[in-house]
């Protein structure tokens, strides 16, 4: 394959360097029979569902703080932990009030 124009050989030098520099972190083969995914597809999605949906609707402002709390229970609530963190938090509360 011959570049088309004189930018393409600094371009597959560039991309040479990136995959050298981090071979360790773009081992799909060791990834894909792990099960992991590959690609930022399912982290896209699940960012617009947990972040988007529920802080950005039309109307609504939050204050950094309380957004980062209403955060932590979204991604609770979809990975399962939901009940673990609020019990936590619940005995933190506790221990407060004595």
């Amino acid at each position: 394959m011959k570049p088309r124009d004189a930018q393409a050989p600094e371009a597959i030098a560039k991309l040479i360097t990136y995959f050298q520099r981090h071979r360790d972190r773009v081992d799909y083969r060791f990834a894909r029979k792990g099960g992991y995914p590959i690609g930022s597809v399912g982290i896209e999605s699940a960012k617009k569902c947990i972040c988007h949906v529920r802080l950005k609707r039309s109307g609504a402002w939050w204050y950094v703080e309380k957004a980062i709390q209403m955060l932590a229970l979204q991604c609770a609530k979809y990975n399962g932990t939901f009940d673990r963190v609020i019990a936590t938090d619940r005995q933190k509360a506790k221990q407060r009030t004595t």
